[in-house]
């Protein structure tokens, strides 16, 4: 529930992927149905497991002032060929660049993702009362999401890390989106699933946190609060 006094708070930030929305079927099986689109036949369980150990291996990146180049879009290629260096080692440069261009659009396509079923009840019931907003560790293509999913109407504003210069679990991320939104850190509840990058990261900026932590509790118990 939310704990804080409803005349302090003004608003509730989200986190997207694996609070707001999440991912329709698995990383692997979407990499599996990009490669058969360019005519390569990938396995999806081996991309799993390769995506899962690129995951780990991407360094922590420091804040940096003002936003990231190209859109962190250099970042996630990086990430791609990690995966493609487990998973299809002997793919040759022509091919990895065509699977990664066409795996980059494919994620910011409509039908990759879906909401949760509570969303679009939640957000509309508490909009007319907060200033809603979204921070993730996304990039430019979040907004495309948030449009072909049907909620970006409830969000003032979307923060994304690309664009802000920091990521979770940097608690600077929840800074700079405080100074854009012009509140204070008591004012604004962060409500997120991941521990690291949003429970312990937006309490080390001073805001709210709300735990989500499916199946055990969902953004309806958001409203239970009066």
């Amino acid at each position: 529930m939310i704990s804080a006094d409803k005349r302090q708070l003004k608003a509730i930030f989200f986190d997207a992927v694996g609070t707001l929305f999440y991912l329709n079927g698995s990383v692997g099986q979407h990499y599996a149905f990009v490669a058969d689109e360019i005519g390569l036949k990938l396995n999806a369980d081996k991309l799993d497991r390769a995506f899962a150990s690129a995951w780990k291996q991407m360094p922590a990146r420091p804040a940096i002032d003002g936003p990231r180049p190209d859109d962190d879009k250099g970042w996630w290629r990086e990430l791609v060929d990690l995966v493609l260096d487990q998973a299809a080692p002997t793919l040759d440069e022509i091919d990895r660049d065509n699977f990664f261009e066409i795996a980059y659009e494919h994620f910011a396509e409509a039908g990759v993702w879906k909401l949760y079923p509570e969303v679009p009840e939640v957000l509309e019931k508490l909009q007319p009362r907060f200033q809603l907003a979204v921070i993730s560790n996304f990039d430019g293509r979040l907004r495309f999401i948030l449009e072909h999913l049907g909620i970006s109407k409830f969000f003032s504003q979307v923060f994304i890390s690309s664009e802000l210069g920091a990521d979770k679990p940097d608690p600077e991320i929840f800074r700079r989106a405080l100074n854009l939104i012009d509140l204070n850190a008591n004012e604004v509840l962060h409500v997120g699933d991941d521990p690291e990058r949003d429970w312990k990261a937006a309490a080390a900026a001073d805001l709210l946190v709300f735990r989500l932590d499916r199946p055990r509790n969902s953004l309806r118990d958001l409203l239970s609060r009066k």
